[in-house]
């Protein structure tokens, strides 16, 4: 959905009312919900990656909030890092990395064909992961709640 287009005139002529008419805790969860829509109109398909990150840092911000040692606050933060990352890294370099790898074995005089996945990149994921792991360090730092 394009900011100059019809769909996007249609959509926040819905959202921007129904924000300013719900209550504060209400408003949240309704952003929530048209940002899934906004994401999701573009490539549906993506829709799921967002809302795992979103669920995996929510619960893993939980456990940091909630947990009681040192210890088991670098545990939830680390988890958070490690997987974000891993879905940045899959999305932006898989294809980098196995090129890189068929060239180097294709120098030896290895000639196989490896696995390359057409993969479409996600718009804003890098934006998205960044600010989801300022998030949980927000709530390691005990910044935020």
């Amino acid at each position: 959905m394009l900011f100059n287009s019809l769909e996007f005139c249609v959509f926040i002529a819905i959202v921007f009312p129904l924000y300013w008419a719900l209550n504060h805790r209400w408003q949240n969860n309704m952003l929530l919900v048209a940002s899934y829509i906004f994401y999701g109109w573009w490539n549906v398909t993506f829709l799921s990656l967002i809302a795992f990150s979103t669920v995996m840092d929510y619960y893993l911000g939980l456990g940091i909030y909630n947990a009681k040692t040192t210890e088991a606050r670098k545990k939830y933060i680390t988890w958070s890092v490690i997987i974000n990352l891993a879905i940045l890294g899959f999305f932006k370099y898989f294809n980098f990395f196995i090129g890189s790898a068929y060239a180097l074995l294709h120098k030896f005089g290895i000639n196989t064909e490896l696995i390359k996945l057409e993969i479409l990149l996600p718009v804003g994921i890098s934006f998205y992961t960044f600010q989801s792991m300022s998030y949980i360090i927000d709530i390691y730092r005990k910044e935020i709640k």
